[in-house]
């Protein structure tokens, strides 16, 4: 179990082993801290706002039910985030529906019309190549290029060997530039 040494530098894992042992409270809190991470990388995942504020319920639903499965070994973040690429993924499956991403609303308010709408169609474009890639190189790369993750923590997040991020990752770059090159400026 987790020694009373690491539970003092790591207020998080204090927190998990609280709620691991049924505190409701500590849990809301581990919540709070991840909540809006778990919604960026599902809305990244499948471009829908409302599906992704439910995979992220749903998310956090199924991290209550394991939770007492958890070993800090790898870090909570990525056991969270397997979870939840799992919720979104299977909300996909139900779902079948597509997405419109002309309809999201990615303008900042304080920008002039045309840079807004510059940036609108860039963010736009982006999006649409990102959501093209096949489900696992879309993961691998939502989690390295938006959330920031190492290649082993991706590999833990994902439960996939470290070379199979590598390749997916390489593959979803590739795919990216080939999709963008006609707008990338030399």
């Amino acid at each position: 179990m987790m020694t009373e040494d690491r539970l003092t530098a790591d207020p998080e894992l204090t927190l998990i082993a609280q709620a691991q042992h049924g505190d409701r409270w500590a849990f809301g809190e581990l919540i709070y801290r991840h909540q809006q991470k778990v919604i960026n990388l599902v809305y990244r995942m499948c471009g829908d706002e409302q599906l992704a504020e439910d995979a992220a319920q749903e998310a956090f639903i199924r991290a209550w039910q394991h939770l007492p499965d958890y070993r800090p070994q790898a870090p909570f973040r990525s056991w969270l985030y397997r979870i939840a690429l799992n919720a979104a993924r299977d909300l996909l499956r139900r779902e079948r529906e597509t997405v419109d991403v002309d309809e999201l609303p990615l303008v900042a308010p304080e920008e002039g019309p045309a840079s807004a709408a510059e940036r609108h169609e860039r963010a736009a474009l982006v999006q649409r190549a990102v959501l093209a890639l096949p489900e696992a190189s879309r993961a691998v790369i939502i989690l390295r290029e938006y959330e920031g993750l190492s290649y082993k923590e991706i590999a833990e997040a994902l439960d996939i060997p470290l070379g199979t991020v590598m390749s997916r990752l390489n593959y979803a770059r590739t795919q990216l530039r080939q999709t963008l090159a006609p707008w990338l400026v030399a």
